[in-house]
C-alpha cells in the first residue's frame, strides 16, 4: 500500500472534489429533462426547475408513443443502427486490411483518393442525383448505403493493422493458413479495441443522424427516431392543449422532454457494455514478448 503525504492526500481530495463538480454539472441538465417528463403541468409552473419531482406522471410518454409515430421510428433506427454499423465495421475492415499492406499495387494511390474525400466532397446536389440514379429514393438502404465506408474510421483501422508485428502473420502462413484466415483468426481478435471504438463510432452516427432523412425520405413511415424527435419539438408549441395533456396533468414541455430522453437513453445504455468490451478487447489485443 503506497503511503502518501498530506500534500498528496489533499491534492487527491480536491481532484475528486473537481471531478465530482464537474460530473454533477453534466448530469444536472439531464436530471431536469428527465423530471420535467414526469412532473406533472402544475408542479412545473409552481416549483420552475425540476429535478426531484413530488408527483409522477407517465402521461407525457404516453402521448409521444401513441400520437407521434415514436414506435415505427424506433425499428427504422434500429434497423439503421444494428444492420448499418454491421454493414460499415465489415466493409472498413475489408478495404483496410489490404491497404495496410505496403506490397499492394496502387496502395499509395488508393489511400491519395480515400484521403482526398475527406477534405473535399462532391455536394449535395451531386450527391442527391448520385442516390437517385441508384434508386435509393424512400428506401431504408439509402440511410446507409450512401455512407457505407467513413474514409476517417478506415483510416484509423488501417493504422492499427499496420503497428500489429508483422511474425504474427508470416508465422500463421507458414501453418498454411490463407489471407483471409489470417484476418479473422488473428489480426481481429488482436483488433478488439479498435473495433469496439469504430463500431460506437458508426452506431452513434446513425442513432444520432437526421439531414440525410430529411433530403432522401418522403415516406413519414421511414423516418428515423431523431427526425421524428425533431418534429416534436417544433411542432408541440403549435398544437392544441386538448390534443396533448390528459386531463390537464401534462404539459406541452413534458411531451417534449419525454420525446428528449426517448430517444436519448438507448444509446446511454450502450456506453457501459462498450466500456467493457473497450477493457476485455485491450486484454486479448495485448502482445506480449
Amino acid at each position: 500500500m503506497i503511503n502518501l503525504t498530506i500534500g498528496e492526500k489533499v491534492w487527491q481530495a480536491a481532484v475528486y472534489i473537481i471531478l465530482i463538480v464537474l460530473s454533477l454539472l453534466c448530469l444536472l441538465p439531464f436530471l431536469y429533462v428527465v423530471a420535467v417528463s414526469v412532473t406533472p403541468e402544475s408542479e412545473v409552473l409552481r416549483r420552475g426547475i425540476v429535478i426531484i419531482p413530488e408527483s409522477f406522471t407517465f402521461a407525457a410518454y404516453k402521448e409521444v408513443f401513441i400520437s407521434h409515430g415514436i414506435g415505427q421510428a424506433y425499428k427504422i433506427t434500429l434497423f439503421r443502427t444494428v444492420v448499418g454499423t454491421a454493414l460499415n465495421v465489415f466493409f472498413t475492415i475489408i478495404a483496410a486490411y489490404p491497404l495496410s499492406k505496403k506490397y499492394l499495387p496502387g496502395r499509395s494511390s488508393f489511400l491519395i483518393f480515400i484521403v482526398f474525400t475527406m477534405m473535399f466532397g462532391g455536394g449535395l446536389i451531386p450527391t442527391y442525383l448520385l442516390v437517385r440514379s441508384l434508386g435509393l429514393l424512400d428506401s431504408p438502404w439509402v440511410l446507409i448505403i450512401p455512407h457505407l465506408i467513413s474514409a476517417f474510421n478506415l483510416v484509423i483501422i488501417k493504422g492499427f493493422f499496420e503497428q500489429l508485428p508483422a511474425e504474427i502473420e508470416e508465422s500463421a502462413r507458414v501453418d498454411g493458413a490463407s489471407e483471409l484466415q489470417s484476418l479473422w483468426r488473428i489480426i481481429l481478435p488482436l483488433s478488439l479495441p479498435v473495433l469496439a471504438t469504430v463500431s460506437l463510432f458508426y452506431a452513434v452516427g446513425h442513432w444520432n443522424s437526421y439531414f440525410d432523412a430529411i433530403v432522401y425520405l418522403n415516406d413519414s413511415n421511414l423516418m428515423p427516431l431523431q427526425v421524428v424527435l425533431r418534429n416534436i419539438l417544433l411542432n408541440v408549441a403549435t398544437q392544441s392543449a386538448d390534443s396533448i395533456a390528459n386531463s390537464g396533468t401534462v404539459s406541452k414541455f413534458a411531451v417534449q422532454m419525454a420525446a428528449v430522453v426517448v430517444t436519448t437513453v438507448p444509446i446511454l445504455i450502450v456506453y457501459p457494455f462498450m466500456q467493457k468490451h473497450f477493457t476485455k478487447g485491450v486484454l486479448m489485443g495485448s502482445i506480449k514478448g
